[in-house]
């Protein structure tokens, strides 16, 4: 009892002279510390540890203590490296993202089989047209197209052009063809359903889509002009061979 009495008077004494009870520091390590620390926060306990003779590890527990608030050190310290990972995360995926902008990207897709390209001009428009088509078998043998195609519009001569590439592959044998034109009007007029297609272009795409019934796994794709530059060659060359007999004439 005698000794209770004497603890509650020191107790009661220290309380009088506001001297706080010891703390002992959370047992995390330094490194632990460190790892989650940010740059203003080390150089705080640095500063600390050298005014306040304190170890290292000991200022930088009271900075993060400081930093970390009511929340409990420990949940800081999850919290800080949970904040970390997710940051690191969020870097891998925006340098993948950046590496994948910067990959050059295929304008046209492999193929195996037999591939063609299609273009068509009328000069002027509507006026004479030509045809322009090359047509490459899998293994490098080539059929190139260039013919005068009477008169008529652009969209005309992109179809017509088409056209004659599908019948050089059907002469071929092709049964696999990948054929590329810049003309969206012509592969979406294709691809639409009879009934929602262009009405004056209804008899081109009726032809189209019986030679490739014949032919059977055939795919239209979309290039850019930059990327049909033959094709296009060659239906100028067929508009340029026909003016040169009509003016001979």
């Amino acid at each position: 009892m005698v000794s209770n009495g004497r603890t509650h008077g020191v107790s009661s004494r220290s309380a009088k002279l506001g001297i706080r009870s010891f703390r002992p520091l959370p047992m995390i390590a330094f490194e632990e510390l460190l790892a989650v620390a940010y740059k203003k926060e080390r150089m705080q306990s640095r500063r600390l540890a050298k005014g306040a003779a304190l170890t290292e590890h000991a200022a930088l527990v009271r900075t993060l203590q400081k930093a970390a608030g009511e929340q409990s050190l420990r949940d800081f310290v999850d919290a800080r490296r949970a904040e970390q990972i997710r940051n690191a995360d969020a870097l891998r995926s925006r340098d993948a993202r950046r590496a994948e902008r910067s990959r050059p990207r295929r304008t046209e897709p492999e193929a195996t089989g037999w591939r063609g390209w299609f273009d068509g001009s009328a000069l002027p428009n509507p006026g004479r047209l030509g045809m322009g088509g090359v047509l490459v078998g899998p293994l490098g043998e080539t059929v190139e197209i260039s013919i005068a195609a009477g008169i008529g519009d652009s969209s005309a001569a992109e179809y017509l052009a088409l056209i004659a590439v599908l019948e050089a592959a059907l002469r071929e044998g092709a049964a696999e063809v990948v054929i590329y034109g810049d003309s969206r009007v012509v592969i979406d007029d294709v691809s639409a359903s009879e009934n929602a297609g262009i009405r004056s272009l209804a008899h081109h795409a009726a032809r189209v889509r019986s030679l490739i019934a014949q032919i059977g796994d055939v795919r239209l794709q979309w290039i850019p002009r930059a990327r049909n530059a033959r094709a296009d060659a060659l239906s100028r060359q067929a508009l340029d061979a026909a003016r040169a007999s009509v003016e001979a004439a």
